[in-house]
């Protein structure tokens, strides 16, 4: 069982900022749109569409949002950290895709896959970790939780409750934060002990070093070189 960890934020808030300091040689981005990264890519580049190459570590970065492919990248990718940026587009992609289609059967589909991508998160190997990073929505009551597409995940199944640790982007004057702990009008949640303040710096090598240190994950599995 490996440990999956969302994290949620307005668009521009510091989340695909947050893996700057992840090592390239270690981690395995999945985007389902094609961008650049917002800072140096120094050691990051995009993989074949082929799953012998993900396999052999070739790449560190897959560009697909077919739900399928990104479960399987899941799956076979070497690198012990798994980083999907971001599951909107997922959802929103399939969505565009399938806009002319009449009836509800599509959103059944979409919202599937999504509750798909985010189950899988936690059934890799025990040595690896899974950060999922999505948009956050905050309703008419102040109430702020991933954003979805329908109601089937809205009102069927809690998104958050598939992971043990949700964070949340911050931002003051200028500097960028994850939240750790829930304020009350959020889904935000950590295990008791993990973080010792309630805001961090969004730096997700420092997040995935608490989070090997609190459950005593080593680095064995960890040598992969890309």
């Amino acid at each position: 069982m490996s440990y999956a960890t969302l994290i949620i934020g307005e668009s521009g808030t510091g989340k695909t900022a947050s893996l700057r300091n992840l090592d390239p040689a270690k981690t395995f981005l999945i985007q389902p749109m094609r961008k650049p990264l917002p800072f140096r890519p120094k050691g990051w580049r995009e993989v074949p569409a082929d799953w012998k190459a993900v396999a052999a570590g070739e790449g560190n970065i897959l560009v697909t949002s077919n739900p399928q492919a990104i479960i399987h990248a899941m799956d076979v990718a070497p690198q012990p950290v798994i980083v999907i940026d971001d599951w909107q587009y997922v959802l929103s992609d399939a969505y565009m895709s399938r806009r002319n289609e009449k009836g509800f059967e599509k959103f059944t589909a979409i919202g599937g896959a999504g509750y798909d991508i985010a189950k899988h998160a936690s059934m890799l190997a025990p040595h690896k970790r899974c950060y999922v990073l999505a948009h956050s929505h905050t309703d008419d009551f102040g109430q702020t939780r991933i954003k979805t597409l329908g109601k089937l995940l809205d009102d069927k199944v809690v998104v958050e409750g598939l992971f043990t640790t949700v964070l949340r982007t911050q931002v003051d004057s200028g500097h960028f934060y994850f939240s750790t702990q829930n304020n009350g009008n959020d889904t935000v949640k950590s295990p008791m002990g993990m973080f010792q303040a309630a805001l961090i710096d969004n730096d997700l090598a420092a997040v995935d070093a608490s989070i090997c240190d609190y459950y005593g994950i080593t680095n064995q599995g960890d040598k992969h070189e890309v």
